[in-house]
């Protein structure tokens, strides 16, 4: 996964790169060719949620830590360096294109990468190339960030299956693959079920959601802070424990940004904030009635070969 992930980042690259080099050959001479589009309705608060949406995800691969070499000192080290990609891959094309003139509101909806792209590279032979490769560029984006996804998101129920916190079932491994299988096709449904949504929609509900359950992750590393300060760590945030708490601040200061817009926002006709708050609550009542009914190990699940996870 990961080989095919850094493969797909060349190529879904690419393109963008051809951007970037062929955008100052076209130097102001499209403002009059793209007039500016009417407004999306995308706010600006919208805009921040969107941006949240693309730098997020940042603890999904601690789930597959045990699968990854040295994480201590691999994790850090990628983090920096996928932020600095993930930023310059934003920033270097929008300047680019902004040199040709092309009013910003274009982006504004959906396939404006790919308007540009067929206004700077032209068409050959009655063909738009560059539209096609970034749209082709943007298919690739999409399965790598699946792929990754259920990747890091499948560890889940499996490693609650193992600590008895859901039940055995979901802890089922491919004896041929070593892949958690039944994991894998559980996300997918549920994944299939938020097709309609529409991106907006699913972008609010998103937020908020993992933000919630983000700031679960930076209250814990406060509580651990207090009770077990003595706790050997891979990696420990610095500034003690005034470092602990900074370190949420700013993620709850952006979760409220969230929380607010999901309040005007509207999911299967329930308000989007309401619809999050069901989700959030249904998840401590499916906890609460699978340990009335049993269904939950009662102790954690130990692991009969380790070596099991560690090549899946």
């Amino acid at each position: 996964m990961g080989i095919t992930s850094l493969w797909l980042f060349f190529l879904l690259s690419a393109p963008f790169a051809l951007i970037v080099v062929m955008s100052p050959l076209k130097t102001g001479t499209l403002a009059e060719a793209h007039a500016a589009p009417a407004a999306t309705g995308l706010s600006l608060l919208g805009g921040v949620l969107v941006a949240m949406w693309n730098y997020m995800g940042w603890d999904n691969a601690s789930t597959i830590a045990q699968e990854v070499e040295r994480p201590q000192r691999t994790y850090p080290r990628a983090m920096i360096a996928a932020v600095v990609l993930v930023a310059l891959t934003y920033v270097l094309p929008f300047a680019a294109v902004y040199l040709t003139g092309v009013p910003s509101s274009i982006f504004g909806g959906d396939g404006s990468w790919g308007a540009v792209a067929g206004a700077i590279g032209g068409k050959f032979m009655g063909f738009e190339w560059l539209r096609f490769l970034i749209v082709l560029g943007g298919m690739m984006s999409a399965f790598g960030m699946f792929n990754a996804l259920v990747l890091s998101y499948s560890r889940l129920p499996l490693a609650m299956a193992r600590d008895g916190m859901l039940p055995k079932f979901f802890g089922k491994i491919s004896a041929r693959t070593k892949v958690p299988w039944v994991a894998i096709v559980i996300c997918a449904t549920c994944w299939a079920l938020c097709l309609g949504l529409g991106f907006k929609r699913l972008i609010t509900v998103d937020i908020m959601l993992y933000g919630v359950s983000l700031m679960l992750e930076f209250v814990t590393l406060v509580a651990l802070r207090i009770r077990e300060p003595e706790l050997k760590r891979g990696f420990c945030v610095p500034g003690g424990m005034a470092g602990a708490i900074l370190a949420g601040v700013f993620p709850l200061a952006l979760l409220t940004l969230a929380i607010v817009e999901s309040n005007h926002e509207t999911v299967v006709g329930v308000n989007g904030l309401l619809f999050g708050a069901l989700i959030v609550v249904t998840g401590f009542l499916i906890y609460f009635v699978t340990g009335k009914l049993k269904i939950r190990r009662t102790k954690p699940v130990v692991m009969e070969n380790i070596e099991e996870l560690e090549t899946a």
